[in-house]
């Protein structure tokens, strides 16, 4: 057994609420018309803030919105939203997955960090209309309102699949920033061109926050043949716990996303779980397709899970993405007050 089994079950969410916590609206014309996607959860000003994505049938963009107990969410304002096309390599829409933190620990409070007096978020941006239509390339936006909804963003893309290796030609996507010993380190997903698609994970560091480099050529995390992982190891949640890193990713076997758990002591070197840290849901459950995509955080020593939940389009579901119903969901390490609103699942 390596260290990632030893330690995963002190990571579980066994208790996931039924019900989603965001959902699409789908009202025509709004920007979360079809779904929403890529939660990343912190705490500002006074409460709990959820940046996320929406889809509306043409491209991504991307809101806030706040909670003051982890369950109930209310729309606060846009992030990103989509220009006029061609009036810069962002326009098409972008999906801001990750703003820059305080603390990396897992069990500190999940406060924003300002450098030079400004918020920094990442985000992706697809150069075509569609549904992550071509090649994702990544940017850093700053803002330095404290309600986080006027930002600016770069003339151009810090890191692209232009001169990136073989593995990430097909673009680059969610990614998140993290510091180690005065070093950034951004780790992103990327996928090739192959028909058989792949994602894996890399990783670029910078010393300074704004020169970027790869720190090596091949991927960080690597899928594994005939595992869970064989076709996706995608989209990093990085954060520390003592001595050791820890990745929630997804992994994908071309039927079934599901989160991961991995450790590492350097950001480097990394070991897997053997077993999905969440797996897919039951039949009819709102992630009984998919379970992925997460942002984790820690409340009074308990943990929550935010991802997106997939499941086949059912009726009374909004029209959504290739007959599918795309959700933001979370599950808890601790029993929810109201137990008619969750399951209990094993998980390891």
């Amino acid at each position: 057994m390596n260290i990632a089994d030893e330690l995963v079950k002190k990571y579980v969410t066994p208790y996931r609420r039924r019900l989603p916590v965001i959902t699409g609206s789908g009202i025509p014309g709004t920007f979360d018309e079809k779904a929403v996607d890529i939660p990343f959860v912190f705490w500002h000003q006074g409460q709990y803030h959820m940046l996320y994505t929406g889809f509306d049938g043409i491209s991504y963009q991307s809101a806030l919105a706040v909670s003051s107990d982890l369950i109930h969410w209310t729309f606060k304002g846009m992030v990103t939203r989509r220009e006029e096309e061609g009036q810069h390599w962002y326009s098409v829409g972008a999906a801001g997955t990750w703003i820059v933190k305080e603390s990396d620990d897992l069990y500190a409070v999940p406060r924003l960090k300002k450098i030079d007096g400004r918020y920094w978020m990442v985000f992706n941006s697809y150069p075509q209309k569609g549904y992550e239509e071509g090649p994702a390339e990544l940017g850093i936006a700053w803002s330095e309102d404290e309600n986080l909804l006027d930002w600016h963003f770069p003339d151009k893309p810090f890191l692209s699949w232009k001169d990136g290796a073989e593995w990430e030609r097909g673009g680059l996507y969610k990614s998140c920033i993290i510091e180690k010993d005065g070093r950034w380190y951004l780790f992103y997903n990327a996928k090739n061109e192959d028909d058989y698609w792949i994602e894996q994970t890399g990783v670029a560091v910078s010393d300074d926050f704004i020169h970027w480099e790869r720190l090596q050529r091949e991927p960080v995390l690597r899928v594994e043949a005939g595992n869970w992982d064989e076709r996706f190891l995608s989209e990093p949640c990085i954060v520390r716990d003592g001595e050791y890193w820890l990745n929630f990713y997804f992994g994908f076997d071309g039927v079934h996303a599901q989160e991961g758990f991995a450790v590492s002591k350097d950001l480097i070197h990394w070991e897997k779980a053997e077993k999905p840290i969440l797996p897919y849901g039951e039949e009819g459950a709102y992630d009984s397709r998919h379970a992925h995509k997460a942002s984790v955080i820690a409340v009074n020593g308990v943990l929550y899970h935010f991802y997106c939940g997939v499941r086949p389009r059912q009726e009374g579901d909004i029209p959504g993405i290739y007959e599918e119903c795309r959700t933001i969901m979370v599950a808890s390490s601790q029993r929810w007050p109201d137990q008619n609103q969750t399951e209990e699942r094993e998980v390891v």
